[in-house]
């Protein structure tokens, strides 16, 4: 049997999947041999195959906006003592006007994967016959790209990583071997049939969406908030798309597949990366793996009852005089 671990885009909310993964890997003691991620899941998947949880940990409790963006597109301010996202127009108009193709830069992210996923850790996966694959979108080509981290030199991994993360246009465009490319998520968010087609005959799939949709969007103010709502609105579809292709990949190959959404809604702009907040989603993430593995356990053993069961069961034998 051969077991996979997926992990789908959501930015920072990539914090949540590393707390199901840290339960799912530490606690229940599970060892998977394939990795795959798109987005903010392909920064965390090279961690996972070494089985470097604490390091990982570190390290998405502690990344801001400074860590990620050369030249952030966006400005947080407080109102009311809430937290609101607009663009800053300022560092957008500089990146026109020296002709880039992009809102903002994250050549600050590039950097950071370089320093957290080094050589060494490159060598040891591909001695240890871990497969870690990332997920692109070849804009230029049209087509979606899964990177192996056993068909690619070192840096050539770190450079798919980092356009793996790179939501296009508020992020930098990565410009390789005559070809341009952005977030896997524009084509597959989360790549449940290729852990399949690569052989994974039990799939753990973390989701960092809610399995239903909890909110309605506020109306669009500007060209930004525009754009980033139907984004999201392409996302979402994308995501339930590769879900149902997944779970029909799963059944007709007889694959155990087991899904991880997010309980709530974790945040409504995943490009904001708050320490406070990403510290909270971690531990959020751990417990939800707790209760789900402990709701599974429940099921398999239907002669234990949980305490409300016990409590109903004995209101029941005292109407009944029992």
């Amino acid at each position: 049997m051969k077991k996979a671990l997926v992990i789908s885009g959501g930015g920072s909310k990539g914090a949540f999947a590393g707390g199901v993964a840290q339960y799912l890997m530490k606690n229940e003691g599970k060892d998977y041999d394939f990795f795959l991620g798109t987005s903010t899941g392909s920064l965390m998947v090279s961690h996972l195959a070494m089985g470097m949880i604490d390091e990982l940990k570190s390290l998405y409790t502690n990344v801001n906006q400074e860590t990620i963006f050369s030249n952030n597109p966006f400005k947080i301010r407080k109102v009311a003592g809430e937290k609101v996202v607009s663009i800053n127009h300022l560092n957008t108009l500089w990146n026109i006007l020296n002709g880039r193709k992009t809102f903002g830069e994250s050549k600050n992210l590039r950097a950071l994967i370089k320093r957290n996923i080094t050589k060494e850790m490159y060598v040891k996966i591909r001695a240890a016959n871990k497969e870690v694959v990332v997920t692109v979108s070849n804009l230029t080509t049209n087509q979606i790209e899964y990177k192996s981290i056993n068909d690619c030199t070192y840096e050539d991994f770190c450079d798919w990583i980092w356009g793996s993360c790179n939501y296009v246009p508020f992020m930098s465009l990565l410009e390789k071997d005559y070809c341009q490319y952005a977030d896997g998520g524009f084509g597959s968010l989360i790549p449940i049939r290729e852990a399949i087609l690569r052989g994974a005959t039990e799939i753990d799939a973390i989701i960092l969406e809610t399995e239903v949709t909890q909110f309605n969007r506020l109306p669009s103010k500007n060209p930004f908030s525009l754009l980033f709502d139907v984004f999201d609105f392409m996302l979402t579809h994308v995501e339930r798309h590769n879900i149902t292709i997944g779970k029909l990949a799963a059944s007709n190959k007889g694959v155990k597949l087991n899904l991880y959404y997010t309980p709530t809604v974790l945040t409504t702009n995943s490009l904001v990366f708050d320490k406070n907040l990403m510290s909270k989603w971690w531990k959020s993430g751990f417990k939800y793996a707790k209760s789900k593995e402990e709701e599974k356990m429940s099921e398999f053993r239907p002669d234990v009852l949980t305490d409300q069961e016990m409590e109903d069961s004995k209101e029941d034998a005292e109407k009944l005089n029992i």
